[in-house]
């Protein structure tokens, strides 16, 4: 039986779920879409790049990731909305769970896009690109914002798909289909393609998909390494990857947060690194795992970055045990310069139970520190984050519970909005 893969991806997805938010809950009347417009960060919180675009703001060359004053220089009447990760987080959930009625095989690939295995339901509804049409069409009707949707035998081919001409559009990429629709394309443009392998392609004269496809494989591993070859089996539409209805396990956990002020001192970094800790500890004792190494990050004010790790003699998740750990190794790394950001990343990881080895030398209360944990935990799942906190962050401008999704990017105060 021939696969039959979708791919769907959400059109310009932080801009667009704004955008119908104003529209049909906030009064608004004027369409994000339909403007040059962007999703950006806060600039005094050191945030400020743009995170989504709309079509519009596309054709003034604006891009992902600049920062505001560059985009603001290329078109000055760029609108810039606040994000808003809480609407984002229930928008992808409705998004996914229509999918999820059409297959039992949905690998949600990112926040706005997701992989559907049809092979087996397909003819339920149809053919596959009259199927893809019916998923389109419901997400716009239900949801209010659209999505272009890929249709091919594989994840690769059905992705690329995706990418061809955009909003609210369905593209076959078919293997057959290959040579007419993906081969003249920039190699820039294939997945797996970042700016630094493009570069290296373009040197050697391989400019376009077809190109690479029809390069040597061998030629390609000696001046790519391993990535030469998986490249070229992308080129030639060669990707054997399975949906994955369930995302395997984490190998690693971390987080990490850009600070709204530099800090030049240990102490103030020492609490950034807590409350690191706090949320990194949090999410390993949810997915009841322990991790057996840390490493710390520190990127100065002038962007250099360095980092360093330890293997710990126990895997853990207590979270004073990951801080200490961490601020070791802050000692051992910090020059003095000014500390723009900083992070906490573990890995080995560990399910389940772990028995922890006793040391006679060592007299700290593990059993007790792991409870106190759990008791933590519950609090907060109960009552909210903020319904515990240390209190030496008590009238702090460090928040309690640092990394991941910033505060003032998990909800949006509309009061202070100015909604057209």
């Amino acid at each position: 039986m021939k696969m039959i893969i979708f791919h769907i991806d959400v059109n310009s997805a932080f801009l667009s779920w704004e955008a119908v938010y104003r529209l049909f809950h906030k009064g608004g009347t004027v369409d994000l879409r339909e403007i040059p417009s962007a999703v950006a960060g806060d600039a005094a919180m050191r945030h400020g790049i743009i995170l989504a675009k709309s079509i519009p703001a596309k054709k003034y060359g604006i891009q992902t990731g600049e920062s505001i004053p560059e985009a603001k220089k290329k078109c000055p009447q760029l609108v810039l909305v606040p994000p808003n990760y809480s609407l984002y987080e229930r928008c992808s959930a409705a998004f996914m769970a229509i999918l999820r009625e059409y297959s039992d095989a949905v690998e949600q690939y990112s926040i706005d896009e997701a992989f559907m295995d049809m092979t087996g339901t397909c003819h339920l509804f149809g053919e596959p690109e009259q199927t893809a049409c019916i998923i389109k069409d419901r997400i716009s009707s239900e949801l209010g914002f659209t999505v272009n949707v890929g249709v091919s035998e594989n994840k690769l081919l059905a992705k690329m798909a995706s990418d061809f001409k955009k909003p609210d559009r369905v593209h076959t990429l078919w293997r057959e289909e290959i040579q007419k629709k993906m081969w003249p394309l920039p190699v820039s443009d294939l997945f797996f393609v970042g700016r630094a392998t493009a570069k290296k392609l373009f040197s050697v004269g391989i400019r376009t998909i077809g190109e690479l496809a029809q390069s040597d494989p061998s030629y390609l591993k000696n001046i790519l390494k391993k990535q030469g070859e998986i490249i070229w089996g992308f080129a030639n539409g060669i990707d054997l990857l399975p949906v994955l209805s369930q995302a395997p396990a984490n190998k690693g956990y971390g987080n990490s947060t850009t600070i709204s002020f530099d800090v030049t001192d240990a102490p103030t970094a020492k609490k950034v690194l807590l409350s690191l800790a706090e949320t990194v500890a949090a999410r390993l004792r949810a997915d009841d795992v322990k991790i057996g190494v840390v490493a710390v990050g520190i990127k100065g004010s002038d962007l250099s970055y360095c980092s360093h790790q330890r293997v710990l003699s126990v895997p853990t998740n207590i979270t004073a045990e990951i801080y200490v750990a961490a601020c070791g190794l802050f000692d051992e790394l910090w020059d003095k310069r000014p500390i723009r950001h900083l992070g906490i990343h573990t890995s080995r990881v560990f399910a389940g139970d772990y028995a922890r080895q006793l040391c006679l030398f060592d007299g700290a209360d593990y059993e007790k520190l792991e409870r106190l944990d759990e008791t933590v935990d519950e609090i907060r799942d109960r009552f909210g984050m903020d319904a515990l906190m240390r209190a030496s962050f008590i009238g702090q401008p460090i928040d309690h519970m640092g990394g991941g999704i910033s505060r003032e990017k998990r909800e949006v105060d509309y009061s202070r909005q100015r909604i057209e």
